[in-house]
């Protein structure tokens, strides 16, 4: 059995550069928000007044703990702004990955990162163009995943 996944990456091997948006490097934010209305907008019109452009964007909110999980390619101005916003948020790299866009290669990757114990903290796509999905994964090892998956 052959195993395709090596030609579906364009990124993210053990001796690739940090995850980049036109050759800036991409950070996951974690921001730290209240459950109420109004933390979107809040987080968003931070990021909007400094220019800052959002590639990915999701949300969590539990019972002791709600925040946005944001991913921009600017990261001190991402940075700058949220601090400035009041808000308090923790960084985390990226793993950028671009895949065949076809079914299985995601599946590919995670068992691959499963075999070696990589925990997936959490997983955006990116955008998908010309049979090619690009995908940012938060890992709890970005070394030892780049190396599983290579």
């Amino acid at each position: 059995m052959t195993d395709s996944l090596g030609e579906a990456f364009c990124s993210g091997l053990a001796d690739s550069p940090p995850a980049t948006d036109g050759g800036r490097e991409m950070k996951e934010f974690k921001v730290f928000v209240a459950d109420k209305p109004g933390e979107l907008a809040r987080v968003t019109e931070a990021l909007a007044s400094a220019a800052v452009n959002i590639r990915a964007i999701t949300s969590e909110s539990k019972h002791e703990s709600t925040y946005l999980r944001v991913v921009t390619s600017d990261v001190q101005t991402t940075e700058k702004a949220l601090s400035n916003s009041g808000l308090k948020y923790e960084l985390s790299d990226i793993l950028n990955l671009e895949l065949i866009d076809r079914p299985g290669e995601l599946a590919k990757v995670a068992r691959r990162l499963a075999r070696a114990g990589i925990n997936v903290h959490s997983i955006y796509i990116l955008g998908s163009k010309n049979g090619r999905t690009e995908i940012a994964l938060v890992v709890d090892n970005i070394e030892r995943a780049k190396v599983a998956i290579k």
